[in-house]
């Protein structure tokens, strides 16, 4: 794992972009095309921002498989990932090749599907954040961490769900579904490569429980330092609690 602290979201969203496009292009040249996990959420804005206006990507050798959706939600309501995606992603890059998690939809059968996908090829880098809670996708504390299905049924936790409200997806608590699918912590760990994107001071007492606390059910995104080839994205924020002697142990290589 290697853990790389900027000044700001928009230095950190350039250089988090920056590296998925070296990602892109070493799975274009040794494959013929890219396959990539998409996260969504409010502290991945800037990222996708950056990434879209990256020049030099060819989007239609990129195939791309969502990472989490609300069940029982409709694809044009504010809060779908479908939707999120769609705008902030699918739109702006003419990408073709897109495998979408329908929340309005039978969830088993949308489960099956998009898990023979993701079974016929490896990954080659899947974008993730961290959520106020520790989650990684929708794995709420206590996350499984033994399952080997690419996607499961999941239900949210009420610190999940509050994070949808303050973050202006829902109006309030009730409005936010109590499960979702998602994509499991095993099938995340498969990826080749994983860049992690974390903003915002209210996610780091969070990233230090996760970076520095137990690797633990409890805290799902601590999983990300058994992957061999994972970069955590912070800014000042984010990185505002962590200890100096773990930001030099794990800093990149000059």
């Amino acid at each position: 794992m290697i853990i790389r602290v900027f000044d700001d979201e928009n230095s950190l969203a350039a250089a988090a972009a920056a590296q998925a496009a070296r990602a892109f292009s070493t799975a274009n040249g040794l494959r013929g095309r890219a396959r990539i996990v998409a996260a969504t959420g409010a502290s991945q804005f800037a990222f996708l921002e950056a990434l879209t206006a990256t020049p030099g990507i060819d989007w239609k050798r990129v195939e791309m498989f969502h990472l989490d959706e609300y069940i029982g939600l409709p694809k044009n309501h504010p809060a779908s990932f479908c939707k999120y995606l769609q705008e902030r992603l699918i739109d702006k890059t003419g990408m073709t090749n897109c495998h979408l998690l329908k929340g309005d939809e039978n969830p088993d059968e949308v489960i099956r599907v998009a898990s023979e996908a993701i079974r016929q090829s490896p990954i080659d880098v899947a974008f993730v954040g961290i959520g106020e809670n520790g989650h990684l996708a929708f794995n709420d504390p206590p996350a499984n961490f033994e399952t080997q299905a690419p996607y499961i049924i999941v239900q949210l936790d009420e610190a999940c769900r509050r994070q949808q409200v303050a973050e202006g997806w829902f109006d309030d608590i009730s409005a936010v579904p109590q499960q979702a699918i998602s994509m499991s912590i095993r099938q995340i760990l498969k990826a080749e490569e994983i860049i992690c994107v974390v903003p915002d001071a209210r996610k780091a007492a969070t990233v230090q429980a996760c970076l520095e606390g137990d690797v633990s059910p409890m805290a799902p995104a601590s999983i990300l330092r058994t992957h061999p080839n994972t970069t955590i994205y912070l800014d000042r924020s984010s990185a505002g609690m962590l200890a100096a002697e773990t930001l030099s142990a794990f800093a990149a290589s000059p």
